[in-house]
């Protein structure tokens, strides 16, 4: 591949997306980069994404495995025409996090005219897995 086709694009106006009254606002997710080839997002471990058991939610770390699948779909769709949309998701759930913050990284597996799979990896400040995700996401129109 070449070395421009390596480098960081967003081709998504993040800016023209409304983020306010959001989950993404309401957990604190916030995209790192975003290109063709891969989505990082972190997501901090605090109350509002803890069981109350006091670690992170299973279903925190689902939300931003599809966040950021999703948000990698829409990068690679006709933005005026259509959306990107969740499909399917499933989440194997490896280690336990009580404080700090998350990070994924979502990699395309596959990108259809109307389907996209993303494998998306959460890890925590040292790197070690937290979850594994794939999510299937529609494109469908607008």
């Amino acid at each position: 591949m070449a070395q421009a086709a390596r480098e960081w694009r967003q081709t998504v106006d993040l800016g023209r997306l409304d983020m306010r009254d959001t989950i993404m606002e309401a957990i604190g997710i916030e995209v790192a980069e975003l290109s063709a080839e891969r989505v990082v997002a972190t997501m901090p471990v605090h109350g509002p994404t803890k069981q109350p058991f006091g670690v992170l939610h299973g279903g925190a770390s689902v939300v931003l495995a599809e966040t950021v699948a999703s948000l990698g779909t829409y990068n690679l769709i006709d933005q005026e025409s259509q959306l990107a949309m969740g499909l399917e998701i499933n989440a194997n759930h490896i280690r336990a996090k009580s404080e700090g913050l998350v990070t994924a990284v979502g990699t395309p597996l596959h990108t259809g005219r109307k389907v996209m799979v993303w494998d998306v990896r959460i890890t925590d400040e040292d790197e070690r897995l937290i979850c594994v995700s794939r999510c299937t996401v529609a494109v469908v129109p607008k």
